[in-house]
């Protein structure tokens, strides 16, 4: 399949309000519009919507979401999806959320479901390059109790590439030249990691930083650089217990054709190349580690 990048990611929130607030007020992004299903929310690239928060009586992924290169891609991946016995829960068809498009959705072996959509509108209504505020998505970070299972479908069945391992425990995926644009942690339960959203250099993720601050929340972890990806990390807790990243300077493959995986030892100079923010504590660890989530058909 040829996926392209990354779109948005929909998590379940038990607490809407104080949620979406979180990500309008403090994280910097932008109202897209709201229905009886979710909120839409924006960034300062074109994307129509980088996260959507839908109402639940618990938390965990309700959808993540990559571009595809045409209708005719989506109903090849449909096809290719049936092939493979894929349980594809909502077949090609014009979607109904902001920029519609045309998509289908699915579901991986840990019953998450993921989408993929082909023209979908672009936003106009762009931020100033002043304005304090995330770009468009990173990567997500998901935990998985099938890490080589769940891996090998991503790679052979998506065709996403490995990029780095953080020795058994972490890999990281790409559709592109972008390092990760998804990453697995082996864990005793799937469940939401964290949502790392793309700032516009250093200086955006200080400026988050400091706009957090100004309101009182401190980072759980950094800021930092990380080994794998080498991009600039500053970590917070969001109202429903997710773990938020602010992430810059993502480092890009130069040689398709020759880039070979490395296995990145889990010692502090690597998890953390700058030194300034350590290990995680235990705090943010347990939101990282997230509720077990059953998935979409629970």
């Amino acid at each position: 399949m040829k996926i392209e990048d990354i779109r948005h990611v929909g998590l379940l929130s038990p607490m809407i309000a104080a949620h979406g607030r979180f990500y309008l007020e403090a994280w910097g992004l932008q109202a897209v519009g709201e229905d009886e299903r979710a909120q839409y929310l924006r960034g300062s690239s074109s994307e129509q919507h980088i996260l959507s928060l839908h109402p639940a009586d618990r938390r965990g992924l309700h959808h993540l979401a990559f571009s595809v290169a045409g209708s005719d891609a989506v109903d090849a991946a449909a096809a290719e999806l049936e092939h493979r016995g894929v349980t594809v829960v909502a077949q090609p068809k014009e979607l109904d959320e902001p920029g519609g498009g045309y998509g289908l959705r699915f579901l991986d072996p840990e019953n998450r479901c993921i989408e993929l959509s082909a023209g979908v509108a672009e936003h106009s209504n762009r931020r100033s390059a002043e304005a304090v505020g995330p770009r468009r998505l990173c990567h997500v970070v998901l935990n998985t109790a099938q890490f080589e299972p769940i891996v090998e479908f991503y790679a052979d069945v998506l065709g996403f590439r490995i990029s780095d391992w953080m020795e058994n425990q972490l890999a990281f995926l790409r559709c592109n030249r972008k390092h990760h644009v998804v990453a697995f942690n082996r864990a005793d339960h799937a469940s939401v990691n964290h949502v790392a959203y793309v700032m516009p250099s250093v200086d955006g993720v200080m400026g988050g930083l400091a706009s957090l601050r100004a309101r009182g929340q401190e980072p759980d972890w950094g800021p930092g650089r990380h080994g794998p990806g080498n991009n600039i990390f500053c970590y917070f807790r969001d109202p429903a217990g997710y773990v938020a990243e602010f992430s810059s300077d993502m480092e890009y493959i130069e040689d398709e054709a020759t880039h070979e995986p490395a296995v990145w030892r889990r010692v502090p100079e690597q998890i953390d190349r700058w030194g300034t923010a350590g290990l995680p504590g235990a705090d943010v660890r347990k939101a990282m580690a997230g509720d077990p989530d059953p998935g979409w058909a629970s």
